[in-house]
Parts: structure tokens; C-alpha cells; sequence
């Protein structure tokens, strides 16, 4: 994943041992089946990546183990990536549409 790539979040279940600790640190938390956008992947000092999502800002926390503050970032296991297809559709150019009619045809229903 990466940023500016959609996912979704496919789980927003939370550890109840784990509970107060998420609670604490987001205020903001994500909803399973809503889409997002990544805003920024964080490799958290090669401990666990993370991702902090367009749609969601939570205020920045210090973190023990990280021995900084940094914005709390979710699970990258908590989403997947969707795959809309990105490349614009190819318009056609009016001849193009023109070169696709079949004049006989139009003879014929202008006979009738």
C-alpha cells in the first residue's frame, strides 16, 4: 500500500485486553466496510507499518516504544487495497461514432 491508494477496512475490531490502550490513543477510529484513502504509510521504526488515512486525523501521541510523538496509525492488516481501475475511460471522437453507423440502415428506415 502505498499513498493516495483506496482500501478498505475489513477489520475494526478491537482486543478487549486492548481496549483502554486504543481508546487512549484514538479518538478517531475506522469503520469496517467504509472505503479510505492513504494518506501516509509508516514504517514505525521497522517495529510494525502503519497507515494514517485521508479520512481520519487523530492528534499526535508519544509512543514509548517509538520514543516520539507521531499521529497513531492503524494496522495495514485492518484494510485491503482496492483496485479501481485508475486510466480514464477513451472517449470517442465524433467520427469515430459516425464511422460505426451503417448508412443502408439509415436508407432504409428513411424509405419507410
Amino acid at each position: 500500500m502505498k499513498p493516495g491508494d483506496k482500501v478498505i477496512c475489513i477489520n475494526d475490531k478491537i482486543d478487549p485486553e486492548k481496549s483502554e490502550e486504543i481508546r487512549r490513543d484514538f479518538e478517531i477510529w475506522i469503520t469496517k466496510d467504509k472505503e479510505y484513502t492513504v494518506r501516509e504509510v509508516l514504517d514505525n521504526n521497522g517495529i510494525v507499518p502503519g497507515l494514517l488515512l485521508e479520512e481520519v486525523h487523530n492528534f499526535p501521541k508519544f509512543f514509548t516504544l517509538l520514543n516520539r510523538y507521531q499521529e497513531p496509525a492503524f494496522a495495514t492488516w485492518r484494510f485491503r487495497k482496492l483496485n479501481y481501475n485508475t486510466k480514464p475511460a477513451e472517449a470517442l471522437t465524433e467520427e469515430e461514432v459516425l464511422a460505426d453507423v451503417d448508412i443502408s440502415e439509415l436508407v432504409k428506415v428513411g424509405d419507410k
